[in-house]
């Protein structure tokens, strides 16, 4: 997660926030503030599919067969190419933190800065001191309603954002987490972004 001069608008908010719901003392505060400090990164995928072809153990173009490769083709050949995979993201809560609790996570996931879909991730996380917490993100999309690639094109940065392999790509998600409070769920005041360059000479993802 990005550290910037919005932290400082964040907390502002945050102070705001519990003015309005008349919390002087404000354990909604506490919540609040403990959720902000904790570092949400991209840790990984799993279960990544490219037109019903697994390819979370590929590293590149050519490790399609040629059936898989026909598969692919083929759906590129109907006006699609769907893309499957569960990103990991990693919820860090520092030791010297509270615990924290995430409710909800909205997302919006852009690729090479291209905006592409929306979602949410409705299932509860206690995020302990220490404990570094991986919150599963499901994503499905189409790459051929985003990106007019050739197919190589298209397989590559699937690849990338799937293993980190090939050739440099940015992945990143703009996240709205919310947490659970004494006046009902709480939505962090502005999205925060997730963000990861894979592929290239960044390393595996």
């Amino acid at each position: 997660m990005e550290r910037s001069g919005a932290s400082r608008r964040h907390v502002r908010a945050i102070v705001a926030l519990c003015v309005l719901a008349g919390l002087s003392g404000c354990a909604t505060l506490k919540q609040l503030t403990a959720l902000r400090r904790v570092d949400f990164s991209l840790a990984g995928t799993s279960g990544s599919s490219l037109a019903g072809v697994p390819i979370q153990s590929m590293r590149s173009y050519s490790d399609l067969s040629p059936l898989q490769l026909a598969r692919v083709g083929a759906a590129l050949a109907q006006g699609t190419l769907p893309f499957h995979t569960v990103l990991q993201v990693q919820a860090s809560n520092p030791t010297d933190n509270v615990q924290a609790r995430l409710l909800k996570l909205d997302w919006t996931l852009f690729l090479d800065d291209q905006k592409t879909v929306s979602g949410e991730v409705e299932k509860e996380y206690v995020l302990p001191p220490g404990q570094p917490v991986t919150v599963e993100v499901p994503v499905q999309l189409d790459l051929l309603q985003f990106f007019h690639d050739q197919l190589h094109e298209m397989v590559d940065l699937a690849l990338a954002a799937t293993t980190g392999e090939g050739g440099a790509h940015t992945v990143r998600l703009d996240a709205t987490p919310s947490i659970q409070t004494s006046l009902g769920p709480i939505s962090y005041p502005e999205p925060i972004r997730i963000e990861k360059t894979v592929g290239g000479s960044s390393g595996g993802g």
